[in-house]
């Protein structure tokens, strides 16, 4: 059989469960760590319940992805170990295979955690078509609830665990506790919950932005204005989604000061840090 023939007759096996998300449809992306659970607990040294530098690391991960020039992601956003990404509905990246987009993103985002974190890391990815605006908001309202909620949990579970309960007491303690009940367990012990940075309550969106950075013409002698273009982490999303261009925060902003969230490889290669709040097996046995 000839090589063109052979090839035609396997790529009919090998295409014959792609799946393609139809135009018009907005594509989120989930990216989820593998087993991270033994990652933060038996090989690396991360802070309970929230650690910040995993948390840059997540962060860090996510501007890598949306930097990418051939992805065309509109929005990132991350809490927990987890990632999503929102793409445009007109964009054709990987010509909207599922296959494609689940590996290629879940092995990016691999890489990318895993140079930061010195040791080999993975997540998985699953996409989710949306048809339109308002269920994508939804979306992001869904998994910053869940952040919300994992949060309370973390900090109720984590504070019994330092006061001496195993995993199981501290699990067995919480289980069916309202709300009500495990926010005033915290203040109890001085942990207004209200107080808590944004991040660890709602995650961390991250979107690209204009800004202006002043300069000096030295044809002219003038001081000028040019604008530019950056991936942006906000560390103070509000209770509800916004999409980028229709938030404030994306419009023209005035940044002298590149060096925040630079990317810190170097920083973190010597050192396994503790997940910021991780759900897993015992946070989810608390709700």
């Amino acid at each position: 059989m000839k090589f063109d023939d052979l090839d035609a007759k396997m790529r009919v096996y090998e295409q014959s469960l792609d799946q393609i998300i139809p135009p018009g449809n907005y594509i989120v992306a989930r990216i989820d760590g593998r087993s991270f659970t033994r990652l933060t607990k038996e090989v690396c040294k991360f802070d309970a319940p929230f650690d910040k530098d995993f948390n840059q690391m997540m962060v860090e991960t996510v501007r890598g992805l949306i930097s990418d020039a051939g992805m065309e992601i509109i929005y990132g956003y991350t809490q927990s170990d987890e990632i999503s990404l929102l793409f445009a509905p007109e964009a054709v990246v990987f010509g909207r295979k599922v296959r494609k987009l689940n590996s290629v993103l879940a092995g990016t985002a691999s890489a990318l955690f895993s140079l930061q974190l010195g040791k080999p890391a993975v997540f998985d990815c699953r996409i989710c078509p949306l048809p339109n605006k308002e269920l994508v908001k939804d979306y992001f309202r869904w998994r910053m609830e869940d952040a919300h909620r994992n949060c309370l949990n973390s900090w109720c579970y984590w504070t019994l665990r330092k006061e001496g309960k195993n995993a199981t007491e501290a699990s067995a303690e919480l289980e069916g506790k309202s709300i009500a009940w495990k926010n005033e367990f915290l203040f109890q012990r001085g942990i207004n919950f209200n107080d808590l940075p944004i991040w660890q309550k709602r995650g961390v969106g991250v979107y690209w932005r204009n800004y202006e950075k002043m300069g000096h013409n030295p044809i002219t002698n003038e001081d000028v204005t040019a604008v530019r273009r950056e991936v942006y982490a906000d560390f103070e999303i509000p209770k509800d989604f916004v999409f980028p261009g229709d938030s404030p925060r994306a419009s023209l902003k005035r940044n002298n000061n590149l060096g925040i969230l630079s990317l810190f490889w170097n920083q973190v290669s010597s050192r396994c840090l503790k997940p910021n709040g991780f759900e897993d097996d015992e946070s989810e046995e608390n709700e």
